[in-house]
């Protein structure tokens, strides 16, 4: 014989109701089939409820519309001439479900007596809908009402059953029952005084479970919407996997943390009897499932699952009160009990100083006044402080019965959540170490999911989500570079690059599932209108783990809000110079936040484009060696310039060129005047250790004043016709000197210069071709031969290169 409870969700429509009924016939043996009310009318009948206490007559409205809901389903199921006895019935109900919301609306109130009987009528009707249809396409079909089988006591709304009565009555009815299929209503039970109760939440899994117990059914199965349990809820967690095979223990800890698609008390009478359960999908009868059962099934992962539970309030009781005082925690604990309040989470420091528990939210209030009441005479005398609560929160866990024997994994579990800036607010672990759970904020709930998920289920794959400001030329390349690398990095770094947001400064465009970089252009094109604080907004409210902003833009209002992307624990990379050639402190404070929040704050393409420069003067500080002196030559577009500047081509089309190749600033003021390079050394110098601003760098500008001053692009270009003449000088003074021209930035005890040299043949300068950089950093190692570090420094290739560079040091991170 086999047990089989289809939930709200599987007889939700007469379509589902067909399908319930296909999965029934192909079930060979005797069965018995529990049901669920039809999906989403035990809530709509609470919402009729709530409106008719608030003397809101639109709980008429309400009622009908359930009404017509199951009249329309039994008129869809059944041919006119077998539906005069199911409309009777509906009717009948509804007239007593009407008579008690008439007088909770004229009282104002329901008791909980009243409330259960209202509320069995879920059930009832979706398990008479449901035979009756049974009756006229099968043979040997019967119902039962649940309520002549399970007797409970009279805890309306939560009721505990008799089972020394109950599983009399069952067997005593299926002994003399010959039906091939019996039907019945999950939820309801009756007490010794014939009076309806209800079992809880889930009570239709549970009163399956009681019948498979007391007739020691060869299986339970719970058919749902889901194709069993899975490695977390997929609703939050789209990788999430199938669970095939789980403990009783490990399905009652994971169901007990938040897994819906079990009910937990569910577990316990087939547990005792070590009948198997089930758990399979309505709609997809053929997909494996998870069957739950006493054997424990080798697995090469130790975790089995992860789940939580939301809406959480944790409240402490503290004070020296407390300590070594025999029966602080029962009189806590019995205060709580006292108001029928359940406690979901237990913590204690070991100094006995604090005890935190902790409760569903909306009986935290409760709680709260009930243990100031119990504990009111140590509150007086200041010995404890008043109960403290803390509401917005949830409780993860992660589960498996295998985890007792792996050392580390509260150790992964706790380092992943830090990673990702989950701030954890408790922690509880019991001896069996068969779940390490943890008290967060409700808002970090989804990303601490999946990143549990990823640590522990996900081949060791990371997710990386990006979030792209700036697809010019820089930016083109950089995407373009992501969808060329991406197999690559799957496979190989087990990194799993996606872009969720890319923006302009016209348009906007976010997907949290990932933006397809096939056709990126048009959906940025068709995207919402750019703005820096909604983008910044939807990415704190996305909250996803791993995340990055790429700043490709070289704009200052961008640069200024890269604080509060660092708040939030989304990591910075950029090629933006401006933030870290701002002032000291606010350099400072960004590389503060970053560690603060455990964000990567990267920005190695601020000089030398793709060359290691920063990280590897970041290395020589970090291994103690110290830099006293730097010479470089920092601009890429300036060194295209002047090697390229001749007798045969004018200083003012070099500088063209080098703009249409993409080896200036938009502005090529910002390079030729000196500024672009200024910012360079200076962050070179900042990231030596040493604290200087800008305007302490001495700029020696090669460039006439009107040149300097021209107030727009054009006025740049015109100006560099007007004063050919005194380029022609410069080049003409090299050339007479045997010597070249490069553009230095240097750095010596405590100065630092940009400005136009001439550099003879001797120099490491001299030999510097096309758009190269050079870089020679003096240091107490390297004090007789520098060490030097030489290549591309400018275009949009390398310079998009050298943030893919940061982005996979995040990644590997």
């Amino acid at each position: 014989m086999k047990v089989l409870k289809f939930g709200g969700t599987s007889v939700a429509n007469p379509q589902n109701i067909l399908q319930c009924i296909s999965v029934i016939n192909n079930i060979p043996g005797k069965k018995i089939v529990i049901v669920s009310a039809l999906g989403g009318i035990t809530d709509a009948l609470i919402n009729a409820l709530i409106k008719a206490q608030n003397k809101d007559m639109s709980y008429k409205i309400e009622l009908e519309e359930i009404k017509k809901r199951h009249l329309q389903t039994a008129n869809d199921l059944l041919k006119q001439e077998n539906q005069k006895e199911i409309f009777t019935y509906i009717d009948q109900s509804f007239l007593h479900i009407s008579n008690i919301l008439e007088g909770c609306f004229l009282l104002g109130e329901i008791s909980n007596k009243s409330k259960d009987v209202l509320l069995s009528y879920g059930e009832l009707l979706a398990s008479k809908i449901i035979y009756e249809k049974l009756k006229h396409v099968c043979k040997k079909v019967s119902y039962i009402d649940s309520r002549r089988l399970l007797t409970s006591d009279s805890n309306y709304g939560n009721a505990s059953v008799n089972f020394e009565i109950t599983d009399y009555s069952i067997q005593y009815y299926f002994d003399k029952n010959q039906a091939e299929i019996t039907i019945l209503p999950g939820f309801i039970a009756e007490d010794s005084n014939g009076d309806t109760t209800t079992l809880g939440r889930g009570g239709s899994d549970y009163t399956a479970a009681i019948i498979a117990a007391a007739l020691d059914a060869e299986r339970l199965e719970i058919w749902t919407d889901v194709s069993g349990m899975f490695t977390a809820n997929p609703k939050v967690v789209k990788q999430a996997k199938p669970i095939t095979n789980i403990s009783y223990k490990e399905a009652m800890e994971l169901s007990h943390f938040g897994a819906k698609v079990l009910y937990a008390p569910t577990i316990q009478p087939v547990l005792n009897k070590n009948i198997p359960i089930l758990i399979k999908n309505t709609f997809e009868p053929e997909a494996q499932g998870t069957l739950i059962s006493s054997e424990n099934f080798p697995n090469l992962n130790p975790v089995k699952g992860i789940s939580h539970i939301d809406n959480i309030a944790l409240i402490t009781l503290e004070g020296t009160g407390l300590i070594g005082i025999y029966g602080a925690s029962k009189r806590l604990f019995g205060a709580i009990a006292k108001e029928k309040i359940n406690i979901v989470f237990i913590t204690q420091a070991s100094s006995e100083h604090s005890i935190c528990i902790g409760i569903t939210e909306n009986e935290a209030q409760k709680a709260k006044q009930a243990i100031n009441e119990e504990f009111a005479y140590e509150i007086k005398l200041f010995k404890i402080k008043p109960a403290l609560v803390e509401t917005g929160l949830s409780i993860i866990a992660i589960v498996g019965e295998n985890m007792k024997s792996h050392q580390g994994l509260s150790g992964k579990m706790f380092s992943a959540l830090g990673k990702n800036n989950v701030n954890i607010r408790a922690i509880a672990q019991g001896a069996s170490e068969r779940n390490i759970s943890a008290v967060i904020n409700n808002k970090d709930v989804k990303k601490a999911l999946n990143t549990l998920h990823e640590k522990f289920f996900e081949d060791q794959v990371k997710q990386v989500n990006l979030f792209i400001g700036g697809v010019g030329n820089v930016g083109s390349k950089f995407i373009e570079q992501i969808q060329q690398q991406r197999k690559y990095l799957k496979d190989n770094l087990k990194l799993n690059v996606r872009v969720i947001a890319l923006s302009n400064s016209q348009k906007m465009h976010f997907n949290e599932d990932g933006i397809s970089l096939e056709n990126w252009k048009e959906v940025l094109e068709n995207g919402e209108k750019a703005c820096i604080n909604k983008f910044i907004s939807i990415a704190e409210q996305l909250n996803l783990r791993n995340s990055i902003f790429i700043d490709n833009t070289a704009n200052e209002n961008i640069a200024a809000v890269y604080d509060r992307f660092l708040k939030q624990n989304i990591s910075v990379v950029t090629c933006n110079k401006i933030a870290c050639s701002s002032n000291y402190e606010n350099y400072k404070n960004l590389k503060l936040l970053s560690k603060k929040y455990n964000a990567p704050f990267l920005f190695e393409t601020n000089v030398g484009a793709g060359l290691p420069i920063i990280d590897t003067l970041k290395n020589l500080v970090a291994s103690g060696d110290k830099v006293h002196k730097i010479q470089a030559v920092l601009s890429g577009s300036l060194n295209f310039i002047f090697n390229n500047f001749d007798s045969d081509y004018s200083f003012h089309d070099v500088v063209k060129q080098a703009g249409i190749e993409g080896y200036t600033e938009p502005d090529p003021k910002i390079d030729l005047s000196g500024i672009d390079v200024m910012r360079k050394i200076l962050i070179l110098i900042r990231e030596s250790g040493y604290e200087m601003e800008i305007d302490q760098i001495q700029n020696e500008s090669f460039l006439p004043k009107e040149v300097l001053n021209a107030k727009s692009i054009s006025e740049f270009f015109s100006n560099l016709k007007k004063h050919e003449s005194h380029f022609n000088d410069l080049y003409q003074q090299a050339v007479t000197q045997n010597c070249r021209l490069k553009y230095v930035a240097e750095f010596e005890t405590g100065k630092a210069k940009v400005g136009l040299q001439l550099i003879n043949k001797e120099h490491p300068f001299y030999n510097l071709e096309g758009k190269d950089n050079i870089v020679l950093f003096y240091t107490d190692r390297y004090s007789d031969q520098p060490l030097l570090i030489k290549g591309a420094g400018a275009g949009a290739a390398v310079t998009a290169s050298g943030i893919f560079a940061d982005v996979i040091r995040i990644g590997n991170n």
